[in-house]
């Protein structure tokens, strides 16, 4: 109960209460644009994407579950239009990542490419593998300023 309630302050102050917060949620987006291609988390994506939280924070079971949380906010905003499409959502991590050359950094094409082994359409296979090169290219591009 105390816990589910440190979450959910958490999550309403993300941004004053969390150290690197930018960082944060820059992964996040990351997270969420790999995932969101097939418009559902699956039960392998998820399992997927808390390992990928708890693989980034070094088993810091806290800051993982607000990474995770994190995802599953950006995701829902694309689902429901809340704000917020695919499009918009690969604007602002191009955006981020030109205007803060470090983020770049952050982008790990082989952590990535484990949720292909989720999908089983050809198709929404093809268009996360694209997602991810564009990834790439942002990460290459922007990655040795």
């Amino acid at each position: 109960m105390i816990k589910r309630l440190r979450r959910k302050i958490k999550k309403v102050f993300r941004e004053l209460l969390i150290y690197h917060n930018s960082s944060l949620e820059y992964r996040a987006k990351l997270l969420t644009l790999v995932v969101a291609v097939n418009r559902e988390i699956n039960e392998c994506e998820e399992e997927l994407l808390y390992k990928t939280a708890c693989d980034i924070y070094d088993n810091d079971d806290e800051r993982a579950e607000i990474l995770v949380e994190a995802v599953k906010e950006y995701f829902d905003k694309i689902i429901t239009n809340n704000g917020l499409n695919f499009e918009h959502l690969i604007f602002q991590v191009e955006k981020e990542t030109k205007e803060v050359k470090r983020f770049a950094k952050k982008i790990d094409i082989e952590q990535l490419q484990k949720f292909q082994k989720c999908i089983d359409n050809e198709e929404d296979k093809i268009y996360q593998q694209r997602v991810i090169s564009f990834l790439g290219n942002l990460k290459e591009q922007y990655g040795n300023i």
